[in-house]
């Protein structure tokens, strides 16, 4: 099947047809005094800037006793780099392959099984499921039950991403409950897998902090900070991925007609156009020539706007808001454009997202009878400035 029967580019008009594009344009906000960037140029001149840091998300009001023991999300030059190269063995496309392939396609496999014997289920909770076993994988999280870990991790991050509420009494409560579920979390979930690891360390991420040296506090954060990169986003995507595979039946075709390879790079479109995270916000301590040739000077703040640089021409080629899997090719582009962040910080698991997703939606997609029986409600993360997707439903013959 050619890209021409699958993208959908009308002419002259290109229509912006993305899901989430009333609900992004409506709430992505840049930080105050940042610089919003909708230029694919200047958005990868900022974020792989040698001079680039991380800005945003409470990166520059974050301290730590020991910056050392930081989450990479807020660590800047060399701590940073030293950190990314000690966990990229546990995210490498080896890693992928090798070892996290195994609980990908398990955890697919028995979720789908309980799923085809019901003959319904609710989509963001089943991928949550997966996401959260295959990170779980990695970190070391494994010594509790899951799906009540599962519970646990989503109450103690969303807790600490929610919008301050304007009523006094929540606003109050707000912070209670976020030390309360997070307690919760640490008690159940990351206490145990630590005292594990002190007995008998294993091959995977808290046993290399703890390695390290690292405080109660400092793996509390690492594995939250896991937990909402690893874990929310995922579920996000592979809903929004699956929502557009059982809209689009040629798509669907396409993909199941697919090696592994070309599979990615339907789903890597479907990101470009539907990216969960849809700004990005970078400090850049050094001079910067914007296109229209005016300088910034050293210091600026910038807000990258991962929406536009997305569908930006001068990087995707024409018809920006069609869904084309041989763009990237055409475009000689890797295909990720700015959906996983670009420079120093660009995200250390994308492959891991997008393996398992991949997996996970080529086996649903063969489910005899399987269809999309409720659409979802869209929502807003305000913590992650990103969408999500709730109350799907979908459903499948009788097994």
């Amino acid at each position: 099947m050619s890209s021409a029967e699958i993208r959908s580019c009308p002419v002259p008009a290109d229509p912006d047809r993305r899901k989430s594009a009333p609900l992004a344009a409506k709430n992505v906000t840049p930080d105050q005094g940042a610089l919003r960037v909708t230029s694919a140029v200047l958005g990868r001149a900022v974020m792989r800037s040698p001079e680039s840091v991380q800005a945003g998300a409470g990166a520059e009001s974050l301290h730590f006793e020991n910056p050392e023991h930081a989450p990479v999300f807020f660590l800047d030059g060399a701590p940073h780099r030293r950190k990314r190269m000690t966990i990229a063995k546990f995210l490498t496309p080896k890693a992928v392959t090798t070892r996290h392939r195994e609980i990908m396609e398990r955890t697919t496999d028995d979720l789908l099984a309980a799923f085809k014997t019901r003959g319904e289920g609710r989509l963001e909770d089943i991928s949550f499921e997966l996401a959260v076993a295959v990170v779980s994988d990695i970190l070391g999280l494994t010594n509790s039950p899951q799906p009540a870990r599962a519970k646990r991790i989503e109450r103690a991050v969303r807790t600490g991403t929610e919008r301050r509420s304007k009523k006094w009494l929540a606003r109050f409560l707000q912070p209670l409950r976020m030390a309360y579920f997070t307690a919760m979390f640490w008690w159940f979930d990351v206490r145990p897998a630590k005292n594990a690891r002190l007995a008998a360390p294993q091959d995977d991420v808290i046993s290399h902090l703890l390695s390290e040296k690292y405080s109660n506090k400092a793996l509390l954060i690492e594995c939250l900070t896991y937990g909402s990169a690893g874990m929310m986003t995922t579920r996000e995507f592979i809903v929004m991925a699956a929502w557009y595979l059982f809209e689009r039946p040629e798509l669907r075709e396409r993909y199941l007609a697919s090696d592994p390879a070309a599979q990615l790079m339907i789903l890597m479109e479907i990101l470009r156009l539907e990216p969960v995270a849809a700004m990005l916000h970078r400090r850049v301590n050094a001079a910067m020539e914007l296109p229209d040739g005016t300088s910034v000077p050293p210091g600026g703040l910038y807000a990258v706007d991962i929406r536009a640089v997305n569908t930006d021409e001068a990087i995707v080629g024409s018809c920006p808001f069609a869904l084309d899997p041989d763009r990237a090719a055409r475009q000689k582009e890797n295909g990720r454009y700015m959906s996983f962040g670009d420079g120093a910080h660009n995200c250390p698991g994308w492959q891991v997202a997008l393996h398992e997703s991949r997996i996970f939606l080529d086996r649903l997609m063969r489910i005899p009878g399987v269809r999309l029986k409720r659409e979802p409600d869209m929502g807003w993360n305000p913590g992650v400035q990103g969408y999500e997707l709730r109350n799907v439903i979908i459903a499948c013959d009788p097994a």
